[in-house]
């Protein structure tokens, strides 16, 4: 880790020293002596509470006050971020962007974090599988394959995700497209003659329809960070959400925890969305036919829900042409994305080496007519 998370104190029972979650186990370990500690299992009736879905309407009215908790965060001035921290915790380091954090911590009121997916992947595969991405980019600046070959550390953090859920109905109106051929007389020069030719023509017939479509969603996930590269992020996926714990600080323990900076409203909207266009794919099947108008469309969403879940990523920065690029590792599966520097130098050699080929390949080209 580069910098001590949050402050969840887990003291080891054999040396006093902090304990740490172990990626991929169910325990706590000591770095220093090497003693394990169990994480309790949670019980079937605790998964259930954990897991159960929040009402939407009700949570928006504010008439769910159990499901909040008032949080210490500090904030990150340069990239938005919201890090949870202990109350006397004064200073501590971005680990989006690595901007100093100092400062008194501003007391919120969010929604609590009822599951999490542990970290499965330990920092060392996830070291691994980065460096081999950063080593493969093409046109990439030295300083950044320099980068992937030295000893560096990625940083753990719990990033926060909504789910969403949904039962929705939709009517629509439209229009269906046959396609269909229609022979032409066209005039057409052969061996400098006019000649009559019939040829086809594709035309599509336009038939009004309506209907109605139903969908049910289940775990519609939007990263609740704008920290995070939004791109990035979703091309983390997919999760497996069925790896989902009920919420236990141990799970955090050496590991730094996001407070969401996208709110249950902007979220929603954001799923609705994406409910949107597969909505949109229900309906051009419903219409059939050769091609498809959708001219109106009114969807009607029940028994909406949400979850605040926490998801594990490792994230790597670099710094290129005054700007930083941030690099993820999906915790769970081992996936890399991120935002790559492209080197000016490398890229105008590229166009020079081709240029100079294309010149040759015209030169030899030249010498060969003239040699017949």
């Amino acid at each position: 880790m580069t910098a001590r998370p949050e402050g969840l104190h887990f003291p080891c029972s054999a040396c006093g020293a902090d304990l740490v979650f172990q990626p991929g186990q169910t325990s706590l370990v000591c770095p220093y002596c090497g003693h394990v500690q169990e994480i309790p299992g949670a019980t079937a009736a605790e998964r259930r509470r954990a897991l159960a879905e929040i009402d939407y309407r009700a949570a928006i009215e504010r008439r769910l006050p159990n499901a909040l908790d008032t949080l210490q965060i500090l904030a990150c001035p340069n990239c938005g971020a919201k890090i949870e921290v202990e109350a006397n915790l004064r200073a501590t380091t971005c680990p989006f962007c690595a901007t100093a954090l100092i400062g008194e911590p501003a007391l919120e009121q969010l929604f609590r974090a009822q599951a999490v997916v542990p970290f499965a992947i330990p920092e060392e595969r996830a070291l691994t599988l980065m460096t081999g991405w950063l080593g493969s980019l093409w046109f990439a600046p030295n300083g950044l394959r320099q980068y992937a070959r030295k000893d560096k550390r990625l940083t753990g953090i719990y990033v926060p995700y909504w789910t969403f859920d949904a039962q929705t109905e939709t009517q629509y109106r439209g229009l269906r497209g046959t396609v269909y051929v229609e022979y032409q007389t066209v005039t057409v020069m052969v061996d400098g003659r006019p000649q009559q030719q019939r040829q086809p023509v594709q035309k599509i017939r336009w038939t009004p329809v309506a209907g109605r479509v139903a969908r049910e969603f289940d775990d519609v996930l939007i990263v609740a960070s704008t920290s995070l590269p939004r791109r990035e992020a979703e091309n983390l996926e997919p999760w497996n959400l069925g790896a989902l714990q009920p919420y236990a600080p141990e799970y955090l323990a050496g590991f730094f925890s996001e407070g969401y900076t996208v709110d249950l409203e902007d979220g929603h909207a954001m799923a609705r969305q994406k409910m949107d266009a597969v909505i949109e794919g229900d309906i051009r099947r419903d219409i059939g036919g050769d091609a498809q108008q959708i001219q109106a469309v009114r969807t009607d969403a029940r028994r909406e829900t949400f979850k605040h879940i926490l998801l594990p990523v490792w994230t790597a920065a670099y710094k290129y042409g005054g700007r930083s690029f941030t690099f993820v590792v999906n915790g769970q599966t081992g996936e890399v994305q991120g935002q790559r520097p492209y080197s000016a130098w490398k890229i105008a050699g590229a166009v020079i080496v081709a240029l100079l080929l294309v010149a040759l390949f015209m030169w030899l080209a030249e010498q060969q007519g003239m040699l017949r």
